[in-house]
């Protein structure tokens, strides 16, 4: 027999029916997702295309943030060698990294 709590019910045990949930009983565990409700539709292959110019443009961010840094240190760039070219040019090639991440 179980031991009873300060409010006089059992503790332990079960809460729910043998052989299923409260609502009724159900055959294994497995619910296929369109009946629980949390399926989604795969998204269809020509959505999931990047443009045409996304790629270029990925390609010419980060080699232009590379000649960016190689010219300030060649000191081309007018303002001889300057740490703001530098940032200038890595900022340039995160971007190109972060565009290359979302790339389809």
């Amino acid at each position: 027999m179980a031991r009873t709590g300060r409010a006089g019910r059992a503790r332990g045990g079960r809460t729910t029916p043998k052989g299923g949930t409260a609502a009724g009983p159900r055959v294994g565990r497995y619910t296929p997702p369109e009946q629980s409700g949390r399926y989604t539709r795969p998204v269809p292959t020509t959505v999931r295309r990047s443009a045409r110019w996304f790629g270029p443009a990925i390609l010419a961010l980060l080699v232009i943030g590379i000649l960016m840094i190689l010219l300030n240190y060649l000191t081309v760039l007018p303002g001889s060698v300057s740490v703001w070219y530098l940032v200038a040019g890595l900022v340039v090639i995160f971007l190109g990294f972060i565009m290359a991440t979302t790339y389809r």
